[in-house]
């Protein structure tokens, strides 16, 4: 006697293994080592799935035939292996990834000083999610703390809060028409955190991030600030006599403070200077900073002694060690 199915039990597939079914199967889509996969996302409801994956392909490539390549591929593996239904597949492919090969091989070359600049190299916006959530959440606290004794006043018949009557008061008596200073004060903070918004709308923001000269239309580079800075440190600190350096990056200037140690301030003022400019003419940026270049003495700096004098010591010792050798 046989036992029916619906009391041999049921086999569930968690969303988890899912989801790791369907990250390893975006792997495999394409070429090894191709496809790069960050954290992925499953649904599971009944016989059928929705997954999502992240993933990082190799450039350069045709986005829509390969996109389409690793969707395909996911589902019907995906179904393959956990026996469910997947109707849906999300694929977002999330940056690019030059292979290494070719940057072994020189196919991937930084703009130089004769690139074609085609379009104006702009700085890259910020989504500024801090100060949006932490402004969202601040609005939405107090609308439903004023929500929620609004309705407990209409629909639980309860008296206003005190603050809510308090403020109320308060606004009726010191309004702006009644010239007292709070109510003039309040209105200048919100004025002000509306210009703040507002500059903060149109502003781009990373202020960190400069632009570099753009090769092709289609391109667009940014370098930190203090990746220049570092850039700027090391060529410096290369020079003869140099015992200190510091370098501060802005969007327009580049400063370049470095320590003398040893050796003519002249000369070592011109090395200095031309470290810094090879450096920065290397780092490809759209706008050229402007270099201001200082070299001081260091404490322990002594001024060299000039050709005569050292000539003339030079004739002082060898007559000292003459005086000092025994007569034949």
């Amino acid at each position: 006697m046989s036992t029916p199915a619906a009391d041999r039990g049921s086999t569930t597939v968690s969303e988890r293994a899912v989801r790791r079914i369907a990250e390893r199967a975006a792997t495999e889509a394409l070429a090894p080592g191709e496809v790069h996969v960050g954290r992925g996302s499953a649904a599971v409801r009944g016989r059928r799935a929705r997954v999502g994956v992240a993933v990082t392909l190799p450039y350069p490539a045709v986005l829509d035939e390969a996109g389409e390549r690793v969707r395909s591929y996911v589902a019907d593996r995906t179904a393959g292996l956990t026996g469910l239904v997947v109707p849906s597949t999300r694929v977002r492919v999330r940056e690019l990834r030059v292979r290494e090969r070719e940057w072994s091989e020189g196919t991937v070359a930084l703009p130089s000083e004769g690139a074609s600049r085609e379009g104006r190299a702009w700085r890259p916006w910020s989504q500024r999610r801090v100060p949006v959530a932490v402004l969202a959440f601040l609005c939405a606290a107090l609308c439903g703390l004023l929500l929620y004794d609004v309705v407990s006043v209409h629909a639980g018949d309860r008296s206003p809060a005190r603050w809510r009557a308090h403020l109320m008061d308060w606004l009726v008596t010191h309004g702006p028409d009644r010239g007292a200073w709070p109510g003039a004060a309040m209105a200048a903070a919100v004025f002000l955190l509306g210009v703040a918004l507002l500059v903060l709308a149109v502003a781009p923001g990373r202020r960190r991030l400069l632009p570099m000269a753009r090769p092709d239309a289609g391109v667009r580079a940014v370098l930190d600030r203090r990746a220049v800075a570092s850039l700027l440190r090391d060529a410096v600190a290369e020079t003869p006599g140099v015992t200190r350096v510091r370098v501060g990056v802005g969007r327009r200037r580049a400063r370049v403070r470095a320590g003398l140690g040893f050796g003519p301030p002249g000369p070592a003022r011109r090395a200095v200077a031309e470290a810094a400019e090879e450096t920065l003419a290397a780092c490809g940026l759209a706008k050229s900073l402007r270099l201001s270049v200082r070299v001081r003495t260091e404490p322990a700096w002594r001024a060299p002694a000039p050709p005569e004098a050292k000539s003339a010591i030079g004739v002082a010792g060898s007559t000292r060690r003459s005086a000092d050798e025994p007569a034949p």
